[in-house]
């Protein structure tokens, strides 16, 4: 495929990255993945990820840290050739982590967009899909949260990491022509869900009769989205070009409560929670909730699966998971 459009995915072994790539190789693009292997979670899960990937012609997986610049620098001549699009998903995550390790997290998400951003400059990239996270809106009281709200105040260091990300975006679009799009995820689920999220993390303890660690009263809420309208939202951004730089929400416009989560997670997995009750955790947020009004006009973004379809998904994919991981074991 000579013509075929080539894409350079960051973090594309991850939850959402490699659904992704799932996607684009399925369309004939050529995809260059760029992974570190982060330990912040099992290597194996990735690699459980990436492993029909490898097989694709169209395929190239690179193993680079972005803060390493000269590793950065040298990703076009290993991929043999420069990229029609970038989508930066890679990321160093998780909010309670970032407040024992604010440095770390401040050289991953900054230090490694901005060496990814010069390289897109000198190579005459032109179009980069950030991924960022409805964390940089902090406990902005103004609900459903906007776009248009600019008053931001990030509670934890890895939000801050991402407005700055933002930020950075702004700068290489207005000085040096780099159509930039920042995505604000929120709360994804589905299958090959990171394991340190709640959802994931809950339906593991709760199939081996364990104990789901819940902080403060359990009224905390949240816009959970399925990978699959977060990857609708990716693609369609990849092709944007009305403006040279645009920030969306993409969520599912609705909030679900976290004990109603957990009901609907004793429901699809068929079996009850022990809820071990817990403080209030510094740097959560209590609440997100998408106004995605904005994405759904300039991007064609309407979430097309239910909160029940995909916890019903995930549960299936779950308890095959488990049974792949004992097998592996034994």
């Amino acid at each position: 495929m000579a013509n075929a459009k080539s894409a350079l995915i960051t973090g594309g072994a991850g939850f959402i990255g490699s659904h992704l790539v799932d996607g684009l190789l399925a369309d004939g693009w050529r995809v260059c993945v760029v992974d570190n292997f982060d330990p912040y979670y099992a290597e194996a899960i990735k690699r459980r990820n990436i492993a029909a990937h490898l097989r694709h012609a169209n395929y190239r997986l690179l193993e680079c840290d972005l803060r390493d610049a000269a590793a950065v620098e040298a990703i076009a001549p290993a991929a043999g050739g420069d990229f029609d699009v970038i989508v930066h998903l890679a990321a160093k995550a998780g909010v309670r982590n970032s407040l024992t390790d604010p440095l770390g997290y401040q050289m991953s998400n900054v230090i490694g967009l901005q060496n990814l951003l010069t390289f897109a400059h000198r190579r005459g990239i032109k179009q980069f899909v950030f991924g960022s996270s409805s964390s940089v809106y902090g406990d902005c009281p103004r609900l459903p949260w906007s776009e248009a709200d600019l008053d931001l105040l990030p509670m934890n260091p890895y939000a801050s990491t991402k407005l700055a990300g933002e930020q950075l975006g702004y700068v290489y679009s207005r000085t040096f022509g780099l159509r930039f799009i920042g995505l604000r995820f929120f709360t994804v689920y589905g299958e090959r869900q990171r394991p340190d999220l709640a959802i994931h993390k809950f339906a593991r303890l709760m199939l081996k009769g364990h104990k789901i660690p819940v902080y403060g009263d359990g009224s905390s809420e949240r816009d959970f989205t399925y990978w699959g309208d977060i990857v609708a939202g990716i693609r369609a951004s990849m092709e944007y070009q009305a403006s040279a730089y645009e920030v969306f929400n993409l969520g599912n416009h609705r909030t679900i409560g976290l004990l109603d989560t957990i009901r609907k997670l004793e429901d699809v997995l068929g079996v009850k929670a022990d809820i071990d009750w817990q403080d209030w955790q510094p740097g959560e947020m209590r609440r997100t909730w998408a106004n995605i009004d904005k994405a759904q006009r300039l991007l064609g973004f309407t979430p097309a699966t239910d909160f029940d379809t995909g916890m019903a998904r995930f549960a299936v994919w779950l308890k095959d998971t488990l049974k792949l991981e004992g097998a592996a074991v034994a």
